[in-house]
This record gives C-alpha cells, sequence and structure tokens, in this order.
C-alpha cells in the first residue's frame, strides 16, 4: 500500500518506520528541510531502541522516503496519516492548527480518493473538522479516519508491531476495510481490531491516558500516606496489584508523571469537558495531585538539611521523565531543577540520553546552576547529596562505596525507590525514597 505520514516527530517516524517494514511504501513529510536532510542522511533526531536501525534498513530497501514536497506525497498516497503536533493551549486545550493546516494542504492537492487519518492525539470533533478543512478544497471523495496511537516511549516499535487493540474510527466502511487489511500483519496473535464512530475513537485515547494518569497519581497519594503512618508502600503495591482487578502496571510510586501524553490529555480532557458543561472532579485531581508531586522529595530534602540549602550542591541522576528516551516534556526533574536553584542550590545532573535536551531547556542556566555530565560519577564530584529522577537500568545496580566516599553527605534521596532501605542502612547511607518511611529509619 501507498502511505503519507505527514509529521516526523515521534509518532509519524516510528509509524511510518513500521508500515515500512511491512512492506508498504511510505514517503514522510515534514516542512523541517533540516530535519528531513537529517534523516535522508541516517540521522534519527529522536532517541527510541531500535529505531535508528529500522530507518536505516527500509531506506535501503526504497521502502521508506523522506521529503518536503507535501504536493508530492499526497498525490502519491493511497493513504495519509495526520501525525504533527497538538501542543496544549495556555487554557490546557489541543491547539489543531498544525492539524488543520495539513487537512487544507490535503485538499488543495487530492487527486483521487484517499483515506485520511488523525494519527495525533486530538479532541473529540476533531475527525469532523478536518472533514470540513478539506471539502473547502476539493470535490473528490475521502474519508476522515480516527486511528489513536498508543505508544509507550522507549517500547515504541515493539507496541507498534505487537499492539493490544488497534482503534479505528470511521462510519465509511471502504476505509474501514483499508484499514483493516494495513493493520493486519500486527494482529496475527489475535489482538482485536476495534472499528468505531469516529467521536468514540477520539474519547478513547484521552480516556485511557487520564485512567492510566490517575492510577500514578492515587499510588503516589499512598505513598505519601505510607510515609505518614510507617508504612511501606512496596508492600502495599503488592498487595493491592495482585488483584486482578487492578493489575500491577502503572502503580509505582515516584516523583510524578510526565511526557507528551499524560500532562497534556489529561489537561485536554479536562477542557473538553468543562466546554460542555461537565466537570471532571477525579481528573481534575489527577493533574493536580501530579503537579504536587514532582517536588515531593522537597520535604525530605529540608528536613536532612534542616532548611538550609544556600550554597548547596546536589548530584542529580536522571532527567528524561521516564528510561529509554530522551523526551523532557514535563519531567519532574525539571521542576527540581527549578526549585532548587531557585533556592540556590547548584544542580551536577546526568542523564544517559536527556543532557541535549536539558541543555535546550534551560539555556543560559547551563554551566552557571546546571552542570551537565556525560558520566553518572562525574556529576558526584563536589555533591552534598544524590537526587535520583530517572530509573535508568544504569543506575539500578552503582557502586554503593564510591557514592558514600565522593558525596559530602552520606545520603540519597531516591525519587523511584530503586534501591533496598535494609541495603542502604547497612552501607550506612542515609536514604529517603518514597513511602518507605519506616524501613528507611527516617522520619523524613
Amino acid at each position: 500500500m501507498r502511505i503519507t505520514i505527514v509529521g516526523t516527530g515521534y509518532v509519524g517516524l516510528v509509524a511510518g518506520t513500521c508500515f515500512a517494514d511491512t512492506g508498504n511504501e511510505v514517503i514522510c513529510v515534514d516542512i523541517d528541510k533540516t530535519k528531513v536532510d537529517a534523516l535522508n542522511n541516517g540521522e534519527v533526531p529522536i532517541y527510541e531502541p531500535g529505531l535508528k536501525d529500522m530507518v536505516a534498513r527500509n531506506r535501503k530497501e526504497d521502502r521508506l522516503f523522506f521529503t518536503t514536497d507535501t504536493k508530492y506525497a499526497v498525490e502519491k498516497a493511497e493513504v495519509i496519516f495526520i501525525a504533527v503536533g497538538t501542543p496544549p493551549d495556555e487554557d490546557g486545550s489541543a491547539d489543531l492548527k498544525h492539524v488543520l493546516a495539513v487537512a487544507r494542504d490535503i485538499g488543495k492537492y487530492m487527486n483521487g480518493f484517499k483515506v485520511v487519518v488523525d494519527k495525533s492525539t486530538v479532541p473529540v470533533g476533531t475527525a469532523e473538522r478536518v472533514t470540513a478543512e478539506i471539502k473547502k478544497h476539493t470535490d473528490h471523495n475521502f474519508a476522515v479516519v480516527s486511528n489513536p496511537e498508543f505508544l509507550k516511549e522507549g517500547t515504541a516499535i515493539d507496541d507498534f508491531l505487537r499492539p493490544d487493540r488497534i482503534v479505528i474510527g470511521t462510519t465509511n466502511e471502504e476505509a474501514a476495510e483499508i484499514m483493516k487489511n494495513l493493520y493486519r500483519p500486527f494482529v496475527r496473535s489475535g489482538k482485536p481490531i476495534l472499528i468505531m464512530d469516529e467521536r468514540s475513537a477520539e474519547l478513547t485515547k484521552y480516556a485511557a491516558n487520564s485512567l492510566l494518569a490517575t492510577k500514578i497519581s492515587f499510588i503516589n497519594e499512598i505513598a505519601n500516606l505510607c510515609d505518614a503512618l510507617g508504612a511501606d508502600i512496596e508492600m502495599v503495591r503488592k498487595g493491592i496489584g495482585t488483584d486482578s482487578r487492578i493489575g500491577p502496571r502503572f502503580i509505582y510510586p515516584g516523583t510524578g508523571y510526565g511526557g507528551s501524553c499524560f500532562p497534556k490529555d489529561v489537561q485536554a480532557l479536562i477542557r473538553t469537558a468543562a466546554e460542555n458543561g461537565i466537570e471532571l472532579n477525579i481528573i481534575k485531581s489527577v493533574e493536580e495531585v501530579n503537579q504536587r508531586q514532582k517536588l515531593s522529595l522537597m520535604g525530605k530534602i529540608n528536613s536532612y538539611f534542616k532548611n538550609d540549602l544556600q550554597g548547596k550542591t546536589f548530584a542529580m541522576w536522571g532527567l528524561a521523565f521516564k528510561p529509554k528516551t530522551d523526551d523532557m516534556r514535563e519531567a519532574p526533574a525539571i521542576a527540581m531543577i527549578e526549585h532548587l536553584t531557585g533556592k540556590g542550590v547548584k544542580i551536577r545532573a546526568h542523564d544517559p540520553e536527556a543532557l541535549q535536551e536539558a541543555t535546550k531547556i534551560f539555556g543560559d542556566h547551563v554551566d552557571k546552576d546546571l552542570f551537565l555530565f556525560e558520566k553518572r560519577y562525574d556529576a558526584l564530584e563536589g555533591a552534598d547529596a544524590l537526587i535520583i529522577m530517572t530509573e535508568w537500568n544504569a543506575f539500578r545496580e552503582p557502586d554503593f562505596h564510591l557514592i558514600k566516599e565522593t558525596l559530602n553527605y552520606p545520603v540519597i534521596f531516591d525519587g523511584r525507590n530503586l534501591y533496598d532501605p535494609a541495603r542502604m542502612k547497612k552501607l550506612e547511607i542515609d536514604y529517603y525514597s518514597i513511602g518507605r518511611s519506616r524501613l528507611n529509619g527516617f522520619a523524613g
């Protein structure tokens, strides 16, 4: 099948590459010439395990192409995916200007029947708006489909190739059949292809992400209660996670969720509800809890240093919002760095992949009150404490003796509960985590 993907960001690049890998001819189009040139030179602008090799393989086999020529890409395609960004406006609603601009171009360049697919995460009713925009510019027949993605950064290739389900929102039978044929290679294990109306498909993405975000905020509130009561969140988590109605996934406590999906989708769902006169009190609380949780270690840090942080230097391991990605959008580390540097603290930070993103985000702060290091132990030099913000595998079994010898104080503030408190106690390392105060042996 001949496929065009408009947008070579995270979703578009992964989707286009995976479609090419099943034998389709895929053109990825982007208005950013620098990015397109880099992709044509074998450079992949995002970090995602396995993606670079897959891009190279499909380019070599002449199944995957990159261009800035939207007209050519639209004319060549049978199916056109819109995978451009939908950043949140100031009020939390999704900004559709890029989606509608692509719809306008599709209408202008359409040369026959096309299936136009909303792959970007978009509010309910977007398929209708895209349809109306395309109709302004063409007399050709077409169908607009909502096909939300459910990719997790760090496992996106596997998520696309082996999905839990495929959601296809369309009332057009021809489009539904084309989409089923396109996705059939990915569901050979028997996972379902769910056909529904466009609005239900659009809402499904927001509902799914908001429910997952709810699980995270819920377990973080219980972890904070464990701190107050002297209970162990790891025991509580196992106790509730073995209930088949709940399950063990997304109930790991920490410093909150971040990334491009959960924060944006929760805020957009709240805004959509408000526009329709509905108050989503639970979802609003999820967002509020998450914002507070990003600074959940601060109480422990202030207690340990007796509220005297001016002039301190802290090492920080982890900047990305989760491991196996360089994405720092809404990362808890950002909130911690901004808060601590505002208190006169200097930060020496390390992350295996996100240092370049951190440089973009913090700009003039880099090498003034934020120092970035390629190697994890270099970040410890001259630091008063170690703060862990991301659960990279490389952080799980470090040289604790070296950590203790290098830090000015033998203390770790662990926002991801990586270590065994009993082991830390034996090593005589002061260890503060989330919701494990009884085992920590500290009141903080």
